[in-house]
This record gives C-alpha cells, structure tokens and sequence, in this order.
C-alpha cells in the first residue's frame, strides 16, 4: 500500500514537472478536468495554442477555446446500452485577465450538455463557456 501511494505521488508531481514557470506579466489559467473527461485549451483569440494543458494570455480581453470530452451515461441515452462519449468546444470569453493573476477553469456536463467556467484565484466565478459545437466520438 505504501508503494503504491509513492508511486501514485510521483506520477502526480511528474506531470505537473513539465510545465513552465508562469510569467509573472500575463495571467495564468488551469485546467480543471474531472478524472474521467479531457478537456484541452485550443485557442486563444481564434489563434492555435500550442500547449493543451493550461493557458497564458497578456492582461485584458480575451476568447480562450477548450476542447472538452466527456461521457455521456446510457441512463441519458435511452435504450442504448453504452456510454457515449462527446468531444465539444466551448468558448470562454473575459475581458478583465489581469498580469500575475491565476485563474481556474472547469467544465462538466449535464447530460449532453455542456457547460465551462472560469474562476479567478480567490475562486469567485468570473465567467461562464459557451457550447461551439459537439460531435459523438
């Protein structure tokens, strides 16, 4: 048990190792997927983002696009017999990103519903997504 909860640790800690250190003159958000779904930032201002793991953008407006992909249970289906999985785009536009701040942004589903929203650093609710398109993987 104690093997396992080291290794655990360590796989944890080397997949946060990877990232790069937060430049302190552009605002900072992460990702938050639950531990069944994916979810990947995309787009920043309609341009490509190279890293799917967090975004940085300078203070100010912005769009920031995530790809989120989740299961959607047979219960919401109706008579089918397994899980369906979605993969949707969200868009989630705020224009007060401040230098140096950290933001948070999550997203869920209820049913085959979407949903993303952006937290600033004391966890307050600064904005919600908005769906841009789903399809069934």
């Amino acid at each position: 048990m104690r093997t396992l909860l080291v290794v655990s640790g360590f796989v944890l800690l080397s997949g946060c190792a990877g990232l790069p250190a937060p430049d302190p003159n552009q605002a900072w958000i992460d990702l938050a997927p639950s531990p069944d779904e994916a979810l990947h930032a995309v787009q920043v201002d309609d341009r490509d983002w190279a890293d799917k793991r967090y975004f940085e953008v300078p203070p100010g407006s912005h769009e920031l696009t995530v790809r989120y992909l989740f299961p959607v249970t047979p219960s919401n289906i109706g008579p089918a017999s397994e899980t369906l999985w979605r993969d949707c785009q969200l868009n989630v536009k705020y224009k007060d990103f401040n230098a140096g701040q950290r933001y948070h942004l999550e997203a869920g589903s209820i049913g085959f519903r979407p949903w993303a929203r952006l937290f600033d650093g004391e966890g307050k609710l600064v904005s919600k997504g908005l769906p841009a398109g789903c399809q069934r993987t």
